[in-house]
């Protein structure tokens, strides 16, 4: 029987002074309830982006004390189970996003679900691809706004971040002090508009430390098909250094391919892609097969 946390168990900011909702042991699986990115304040068409209550903005459920992680233990989060509600919504920002210095007008849009679909203005149905926007575990120090991405992970929006996949992250804490929310029915990479299809969920999971793994650039994800660095900075520059590098670190130290070979293979197998351009930082992934690591004998 897993552990259920409801989505009124919420937090706002990434923090090691924030109070853990539940402390579970590791390998226990865990079921946190979330509200959508607007804490359910849009609900219709006419439910317009100036009428929020900013400080009720990407909440996440948690934060979760995992027994025995301490600092510096990298912790393994396997997504078993992603479920999303029965209505997203999405909004225009005039100043916000990617075309903040063109958009003009607030805009709402509520997209219905539909079996594997949602429909977007009675027109569009778009299949869904459930993910997690908002994931991470406290910094060692400081408080870290929701919105925010960075090592400790945080407002990522990364579409790899969804069902079946497992997510790594250095502790910074005691307990780590696990959370996430911010689900998406459906996301393109970029996250243009500032949002996708904003949706509230359910996430199942089980989260352990892995010690072997100690020293992962991190935040880090693995899916069936591939792993990926993911790094976030204040310019798209500085996120796609940092993603390429620590995949050559993750490449040379865990992987132990020499540096000009993983360099080689990352120019010709990798990919470097955007999670998102439109957070306080922005960013970026580095792809890498997982054929390749078996190459090598490697597997995580």
């Amino acid at each position: 029987m897993a552990t259920l946390i409801d989505r009124q168990k919420l937090f706002f900011a990434f923090s090691p002074e924030i109070l853990p909702a539940e402390r579970v042991q590791q390998g226990e699986e865990v079921v946190l309830e979330t509200h959508d990115c607007f804490e359910g304040q849009i609900q219709r068409t006419t439910d317009l982006v100036d009428s929020l209550d900013w400080n009720h903005v990407n909440p996440a459920t948690g934060p979760v004390y995992i027994e025995g992680a301490k600092p510096g233990d990298v912790l393994r989060v396997e997504l078993l189970e992603i479920k999303i509600g029965d209505q997203a919504s999405m909004v225009t920002i005039p100043g916000e996003g990617a075309l903040g210095d063109v958009i003009t007008e607030m805009e709402t849009a509520i997209l219905k679900r539909e079996g594997n679909t949602v429909v977007f203005k009675d027109k569009i149905r778009i299949p869904i691809q459930p993910m997690i926007g908002v994931i991470g575990v406290a910094p060692a120090e400081g408080s870290v706004p929701n919105g925010t991405p960075g090592p400790h992970g945080g407002n990522l929006d990364c579409k790899l971040m969804r069902q079946g996949s497992i997510a790594y992250f250095t502790v910074g804490v005691e307990g780590a002090l696990f959370g996430a929310g911010d689900f998406h029915a459906v996301m393109g990479d970029g996250e243009i508009v500032v949002c996708g299809a904003e949706i509230p969920g359910e996430l199942r999971f089980r989260a352990k430390v892995v010690p072997e793994l100690k020293g992962l650039p991190t935040p880090f994800v693995e899916t069936e098909d591939l792993v990926a660095t993911l790094y976030s900075a204040p310019t798209a520059d500085e996120a796609a250094d940092g993603a390429i590098h620590n995949m050559a670190k993750f490449l040379t130290e865990f992987v132990k391919i020499p540096l000009n070979d993983a360099g080689m293979l990352m120019s010709i197998v990798g990919e470097l892609k955007f999670c998102q351009v439109v957070d306080p930082q922005k960013t970026v992934r580095f792809e890498f097969p997982k054929w390749v690591l078996k190459e090598y004998g490697f597997s995580l």
